[in-house]
């Protein structure tokens, strides 16, 4: 196994209609099921894993840039889709990871996205195991 730079840890009771807490109590949100309840107020897990996979995908852009010397601003949203999955007729997600990028070319954009996506490690622990779309697109990002 590799070295353990640092582990977080979040604990969930009462699966999609219940609770999860991080280690370190700054989770502590409530669970829905938006596919039964959405009225209800409270997250889920794929809204949880968006939340991850797009601050991760943004970083390992931002540090694919800074070793290319490109300075960029990026924002990346990443949209979950929970599926039905035909093979076995149980579930399955889905990633669209939109990369908006200021700072570079849409040529730019798309090769900083793949060389981020090759880094990245949710696209390592997801490569292979579920499909992930890249979207970048090359913008004027305003703050």
């Amino acid at each position: 196994m590799s070295e353990v730079i640092f582990t977080s840890s979040a604990t969930a009771k009462g699966g999609r209609e219940g609770h999860v807490t991080s280690g370190n109590g700054i989770i502590d949100l409530n669970l829905v099921n938006p596919a039964d309840n959405t009225s209800g107020s409270g997250t889920n897990p794929e809204e949880l894993f968006a939340a991850g996979y797009a601050a991760c995908f943004d970083g390992a852009l931002n540090l694919v840039a800074s070793k290319k010397r490109k300075s960029i601003d990026s924002e990346t949203t990443a949209e979950v889709d929970f599926m039905k999955d035909e093979e076995d007729g149980g579930s399955k997600i889905g990633v669209q990871l939109n990369i908006q990028i200021n700072g570079v070319s849409p040529e730019e954009a798309r090769d900083l996205a793949e060389a981020a996506h090759k880094v990245c490690p949710y696209s390592k622990a997801t490569r292979g195991n579920i499909e992930v779309k890249l979207n970048p697109k090359a913008v004027e990002i305003r703050g």
